[in-house]
């Protein structure tokens, strides 16, 4: 899931649209019960606001226990340009900004991508995760996880890995040695969100999912949430609008 942004379609005025797609989402969550759930940022959709996260907690505190929820940091946590005390207001609001987690044949990677967009007022905690992350691709690597995923909010590329920068993407000067970085460490797929709609693209076997929000969609996209399930050596995934979710996981049509 990813961008349930909390205020977005009233500009902050209140939530009550949000709060009905998250809680369906959390709902259809239950009912088909995946071994865990990652919300790939923008929780809420302005910095710090305490109603706004409150009502992300009370909703994702209606997720069944047996689901793990991990949630990851959006520019809209943390700010467009993330500082110091922004990273630090997010963990204490919502825990870590980057973590390692292991779920079956799945070994998950979380980074804070606004710190890969926008560095300059945060020095300190982007190079603490370049750091840290290098350190974790290796333990992943070791760790005989049949996938090797990594979950952030900013995609690194909407389609082409050596597209020109823009607001969606990581810039190249930190994309480009990034990608080779999640390659050579055996990183089969990136999921994103940040676009409010759909794309798709690959570094060589490396591949970039950018999937739409479970909030406010942008242009004639629709809101819903991505499925992925191991299939023996195959990780697969599909996008599925509210409207048109599968009774099962996954779907016998696309199996």
């Amino acid at each position: 899931m990813s961008d349930p942004q909390f205020g977005m379609h009233s500009k902050d005025k209140e939530f009550a649209q949000e709060t009905a797609t998250l809680e369906f989402a959390i709902a259809s969550a239950n009912r088909l019960q995946p071994r865990f759930v990652v919300i790939c940022g923008d929780l809420v959709n302005k910095v710090g606001d305490a109603a706004q996260i409150a009502e992300y907690k009370r909703v994702t505190g209606k997720l069944a226990p047996q689901i793990h929820l991990y949630s990851i940091a959006g520019n809209h946590d943390v700010g467009n340009e993330p500082t110091g005390e922004s990273v630090e207001a997010f963990r204490r609001q919502f825990g870590p900004d980057h973590y390692g987690f292991r779920e079956g044949p799945v070994y998950g990677i979380a980074l804070n991508s606004s710190l890969l967009k926008a560095p300059e007022k945060a020095l300190e905690a982007y190079r603490e995760q370049e750091a840290w992350l290098r350190r974790e691709l290796i333990k992943a690597k070791n760790s005989g996880a049949r996938h090797i995923l990594v979950f952030l909010h900013h995609p690194l590329f909407l389609e082409r890995p050596d597209e020109p920068d823009q607001y969606f993407n990581i810039p190249l000067e930190r994309r480009t040695p990034l990608l080779k970085l999640l390659r050579d460490a055996g990183v089969a797929f990136i999921f994103a969100g940040h676009y409010h709609r759909n794309a798709q693209g690959a570094f060589g076997e490396l591949q970039m999912v950018t999937t739409g929000p479970v909030g406010m969609p942008l242009g004639e996209a629709r809101s819903g949430f991505r499925a992925a399930w191991s299939s023996g050596t195959e990780l697969k995934h599909s996008y599925f609008e509210f409207g048109a979710l599968p009774a099962v996981i996954p779907p016998p049509t696309v199996k």
